[in-house]
């Protein structure tokens, strides 16, 4: 049972989501700023251990008494192809020596899975959602007995049937313009459909619907509304508010003639992501199907690059309208974006 019957769209008093945002830009203080002002906010997960996650939490309820999401990447299973992964590895080596760091070491785990679920089992957020795959139904009905509503990530009907058929309570249908990692179930090459394109074959299968993928106007709310979801998760729109924990590099970059287009990348995580395309995408083109292997390889070239503010060489992750990104406080995002109910 969920939450006595409520639904998500009950949850939010306006019609916007705040993407989970790992490595940094969903800070407590952004989640609770986009709860105040009537939105749902989500905390990320990846990356972080279980009581990391539990600080989180108490963060953002210290800060607000509103609802509140926290999402979890589901686990996948080894990426095996161990030569690839080591051939790619070998290709970072000037990348490594401009920096002066080491890669780390290209092992999978599963991100500390099972003490997550466990840690929100025990102090449930009123919505868990999940991405790159689906739950068991034991698992989403755990979650739903504990009281918080399911989500999970789509990027396909099938993978909707296959939510739908585990009890997930709601879709977050992700589109192709979509910053960050997709969320599809598997690490494929598999064709993704534009958002408004996805979400009417997606509502056939007849959850609520939050809709995302490059939504940064009014008018592409209103226009996901329209499409049948009951909000719309925006994560790029938020990169440059104050709240948000954005290397100040990765803020710049959005705002930066220099980059003047995103595109899908594994270069940083072995992953399909949306970044801005930079050096480091360019040098690297190819990398493997394998997360969370090159993920942990590249981790400790990331920290190097974002500690010299050196853009080329961070993950810029970014949605194709990451040109419209204001850096404004996440309320005032929130009522611009809000295509009923506009505050400036």
């Amino acid at each position: 049972m969920t939450r006595s019957g409520t639904g998500i769209a009950e949850l939010i008093r306006r019609p916007v989501v705040v993407a989970p945002m790992g490595g940094g830009p969903s800070t407590p203080g952004l989640v609770a700023a986009a709860a105040q002002a009537g939105a749902l906010g989500f905390l990320a997960t990846v990356g972080r251990g279980a009581d990391q996650v539990r600080q989180d939490m108490a963060a953002v309820r210290a800060l607000t008494g509103e609802a509140f999401g926290v999402n979890l990447f589901v686990p996948g299973p080894p990426a095996g192809r161990p030569e690839d992964v080591r051939r790619y590895v070998a290709s970072l080596a000037a990348d490594a020596e401009a920096l002066g760091a080491a890669p780390g070491d290209p092992s999978w785990d599963d991100d500390g899975w099972q003490d997550k679920v466990n840690a929100l089992l025990a102090d449930p957020p009123a919505v868990v959602s999940f991405t790159f795959g689906c739950p068991s139904r034991e698992i989403v009905s755990a979650f739903q007995r504990a009281g918080s509503l399911v989500c999970v990530t789509v990027t396909s009907v099938a993978e909707a049937r296959v939510a739908a058929a585990a009890g997930a309570d709601c879709l977050c249908v992700q589109g192709a313009d979509a910053g960050g990692h997709r969320g599809s179930f598997r690490n494929d090459d598999a064709p993704h459909l534009p958002l408004l394109a996805l979400l009417p074959q997606v509502a056939a299968v007849g959850l609520p619907m939050i809709a995302a993928g490059g939504i940064v106007t009014p008018e592409a709310v209103a226009a996901a509304l329209g499409a049948g979801a009951v909000a719309a998760q925006c994560g790029t729109a938020f990169l440059r508010c104050p709240e948000s924990g954005a290397h100040p590099a990765h803020k710049d970059a959005l705002a930066d003639p220099r980059f003047t287009g995103t595109a899908v990348t594994r270069a940083f995580s072995g992953r399909p992501a949306r970044s801005l395309v930079n050096g480091f995408m360019r040098a690297h083109p190819a990398a493997p199907a394998a997360f969370p292997e090159i993920n942990n390889a590249t981790r400790p070239l990331r920290a190097a690059a974002a500690a010299r503010s050196d853009a080329d060489r961070m993950s810029l992750w970014a949605g194709t309208g990451f040109r419209q990104a204001a850096a404004r406080p996440a309320a005032e995002v929130i009522g611009l974006l809000d295509p009923r109910h506009p505050r400036a």
